[in-house]
């Protein structure tokens, strides 16, 4: 299984990285990057590249499976305007790529509540990438919406710092239909993925799958055994 993975220095995909460097099933990784890791294995190629110019790096996007975490917050970004940029430009670019050079499926990173028609910017933006990407008509696609990434950031986020503290308390109550706005570790939604990418090398799609995945089936998919 060749992978191609986005948004490796982000919580989830650095962690996502971590998983698939240790699985067996994946025979190489790609990982388009602004700055070089500080991380050397067999399996790992790393590119230098100007997001702003993928087209010129087509020849990464030969693989089996993208897997897509990138996202940042329009305070880091610095303008709603960059934001979909980074959230919605870069990441249709790449499924673009990856759907022109033969990859049969791309598993993306959203969120809970993104939709289309939302009047909320984040949840709408995440919405009209999903349907972006649905359009392309993926083999396989799988679009995860978890609620609040638990987790250690490198940065320091007030308001999710605060939720982080209280959703082990918040969790508990939050059962039957409101059981999708639970909290969910990053680390439990890397192991979801690759679990799923796995499964992937072993399974060929008769027909176009979409698979949206909340807090019930990330937890069920991060405890499945290769």
């Amino acid at each position: 299984m060749r992978v191609l993975l986005l948004g490796a220095t982000g919580l989830t995909g650095g962690l996502v990285l971590s998983e698939l460097l240790r699985r067996d099933e994946v025979e190489s990784i790609n990982l388009p990057v602004r700055r070089p890791l500080s991380l050397d294995h067999r399996k790992l190629h790393q590119q230098e590249i100007d997001f702003d110019c993928m087209d010129d790096n087509a020849g990464l996007f030969q693989v089996d499976v993208i897997i897509c975490c990138l996202g940042t917050t329009i305070k880091k970004a610095g303008s709603q305007e960059q934001f979909r940029k980074v959230d919605f430009g870069y990441a249709l670019k790449a499924a673009e790529l990856g759907q022109a050079a033969g990859a049969g499926a791309f598993i993306l990173m959203s969120a809970i509540g993104s939709s289309s028609s939302s009047t909320i910017f984040y949840n709408r933006v995440k919405g009209e990438l999903e349907d972006a990407v649905r359009a392309l008509g993926y083999s396989y696609l799988s679009i995860y919406h978890p609620s609040l990434l638990l987790g250690d950031r490198r940065e320091h986020r007030l308001g999710e710092a605060l939720g982080v503290k209280a959703m082990p308390l918040i969790n508990r109550v939050l059962v039957g239909p409101l059981e999708k706005y639970r909290g969910v570790e990053a680390a439990t939604i890397a192991s979801a993925m690759v679990n799923e990418v796995c499964s992937l090398a072993s399974e060929a799609a008769a027909e176009q799958v979409v698979q949206i995945r909340e807090y019930r089936e990330i937890v069920e998919l991060s405890a499945q055994t290769g």
